[in-house]
């Protein structure tokens, strides 16, 4: 972004598309419930809330997940089990700093912001884990028992539906990955903060939501802790109010990492936020992103079709494409040269060498020069700009 400011990037240019945005739009959709656009701030908010968070707000997280995954489970989550902070990079950050001296496996492509995390951190041990295109960037259930076994790992770190490939873990398969951590005793941190964004519902205008919650047998005991909030699922980037769900134990050590990390998520937003987390409003909401990011993902899929940027694996969640470029004229077949030609048209891409996570710089080889990152969160019109703007970065050199 820093770089694209001094091409003239401003948030109010009608001009500038931002493909690279890691939000979803805000406004409201169709069939979507009515937007939060005011609240009240009573005067007991305005002091700082606990640090674990709002006594409500955790309650409500819990009976979310109860009533949406768990309704058949004699174990259910409480409040005890919940933990707000503000937004999902510090949820992450309070559970790595509470972290032992272990090996934590992380995947590769996966979320930028896992580099800086895993780097920060000198406690645990960061083990690459690569996923290959040619296997659609998933990995079997016994190559990563292996993994775990083989490399002696404690706790994997995995984003689902992975950001950037959209790839997706779901039903028997999620069920496995789950017994596995039983099994292994692997701690299994989920980042779940696309899990409503997912294209393959029933036909008949269906709706699903995917969550590791569902295959937990024992709340206390299970190793599996998920960290989702209301930035992407709830279209609330702005009120950085993210939680995660897990044993009382590793709750009470997130609190106490937060205690001097943060001190606390906002206040004033956390009770209105426990209002959005009823199930039926939720239900709504995800329907309404499906139909709507649903729609603009084909649109996006057919233009990068159109323009001979490969897709080696169809996302299926997410709001992002994972673009191969390797099919373009030179210089565009470099995701960071595509970068930049773009940015002379007024698009943003993200490279996609920013995928490739590796905390401390530990290796010197690089991996997917030969890709980008594009997001579909923006509005259509914007998703419109954008790719009449790739589409000319292209008929230039094509030239």
């Amino acid at each position: 972004m820093h770089e694209a400011m001094h091409h003239g990037f401003s948030y109010d240019d009608p001009k500038w598309a931002n493909l690279g945005q890691g939000s979803p739009e805000t406004g409201l959709i169709p069939d979507a419930p009515a937007r939060v656009e005011s609240l009240t701030i009573p005067a007991a908010a305005q002091q700082y809330g606990p640090v674990a968070g709002n006594r409500d707000l955790r309650q409500a997280v819990a009976d979310f997940y109860n009533t949406t995954f768990r309704r058949d489970k004699k174990s259910q989550y409480t409040r005890d089990n919940v933990s707000i902070a503000s937004g999902g990079r510090l949820a992450l950050t309070r559970l790595a700093s509470a972290l032992g001296n272990i090996n934590m496996g992380h995947f590769i492509p996966d979320y930028t912001a896992y580099e800086e995390l895993l780097s920060v951190f000198k406690a645990f041990t960061s083990i690459p884990i690569l996923l290959d295109a040619e296997a659609g960037y998933k990995i079997p259930l016994p190559a990563l028992k292996k993994e775990i076994l083989g490399r002696g790992l404690s706790a994997l770190l995995v984003s689902n539906p992975c950001n950037p490939t959209g790839q997706l873990i779901e039903g028997d398969e999620l069920r496995a990955w789950c017994g596995l951590a039983r099994e292994c005793q692997c701690s299994l941190i989920i980042d779940e903060f696309y899990s409503h964004y997912l294209y393959g519902a029933a036909v008949d205008g269906s709706c699903k939501m995917v969550s590791a919650a569902a295959f937990v047998e024992d709340v206390e005991t299970d190793p599996i802790i998920i960290v989702d909030g209301l930035t992407k699922n709830w279209r609330y980037p702005g009120w950085r109010i993210s939680w995660t769900l897990g044993p009382k134990a590793v709750i009470e050590a997130i609190a106490s990492a937060g205690s001097f990390l943060d001190g606390g998520a906002n206040h004033p937003f956390q009770s209105i936020a426990a209002k959005l987390l009823d199930p039926q409003l939720a239900l709504q909401e995800t329907l309404a992103i499906q139909k709507h990011f649903g729609k603009k993902r084909e649109y996006v899929l057919a233009r990068l079709k159109c323009m001979g940027i490969c897709v080696d694996a169809e996302p299926a969640g997410a709001f992002y494409v994972w673009a191969n470029l390797s099919h373009l004229p030179k210089p565009l077949n470099d995701g960071m040269s595509f970068f930049r030609e773009g940015l002379k048209e007024s698009v943003i891409i993200v490279p996609g060498v920013f995928f490739d996570v590796n905390p401390g710089n530990r290796r010197a080889h690089g991996r997917y020069e030969n890709y980008c990152r594009i997001s579909f969160g923006p509005e259509l019109k914007k998703l419109e700009t954008g790719l009449d703007a790739l589409e000319r970065v292209i008929k230039k050199f094509k030239k």
